[in-house]
């Protein structure tokens, strides 16, 4: 929501509820991009005649998901996984008409490469950041960058759950005015 209002466009926030279980032997990045269209597919059947964006977003240490800790002490196990690691945020977007069943869809990855992190630092970050429902316990928009060594990529709005650049060029496609609310 936060990052929608950035394009100063119209739009309602709606939860889809879908399987969100990674199939046999399915890659990381088919995994987003599959629940990225699920999701705005789901969202379509309610919603006729609209514009829908599906966005999901998880951190890939080599192959490996790393969801959300949901407790503090999932949270720290993940974080001392990620100390020297590089990390890369996957996500998927897909813009979607639903009157005519059009859409696009990628993956952007963004890379976070972390430091060594000690307990001390660690301890810090949980106790003054709630990230217990961020994926890999990383909230980069509060105090997470100062985990960070070094990050990169195409677009950094999409370390946040959704990739703007990539978003604007989609809505553009379906004619959708950005920055007419």
């Amino acid at each position: 929501k936060q990052l929608l209002d950035k394009l100063n466009i119209l739009f309602k926030c709606i939860s889809p509820d879908i399987d969100e279980k990674r199939l046999n032997n399915e890659t990381v990045r088919n995994y987003v991009k599959r629940l990225s269209i699920e999701k705005a597919s789901k969202v379509a059947c309610s919603n006729q005649k609209s514009i829908i964006i599906g966005s999901d977003e998880v951190a890939d240490l080599n192959g490996k998901i790393i969801g959300k800790p949901l407790t503090k002490k999932n949270a720290k196990k993940q974080l001392r996984m990620l100390s020297g690691n590089k990390v890369v945020f996957r996500t998927g977007l897909c813009v979607l008409n639903s009157e005519t069943g059009k859409y696009y869809a990628s993956v952007n990855n963004y890379n976070i490469f972390f430091k060594d992190l000690n307990n001390y630092l660690i301890d810090k970050y949980l106790e003054n950041d709630d990230v217990l429902n961020c994926a890999a316990s990383i909230r980069i928009e509060g105090l997470a960058i100062n985990l960070v060594k070094k990050m990169n990529g195409a677009d950094p709005s999409s370390i946040m759950g959704l990739p703007l650049i990539k978003l604007i060029d989609y809505l553009n496609r379906f004619n959708v005015e950005i920055m007419t609310k």
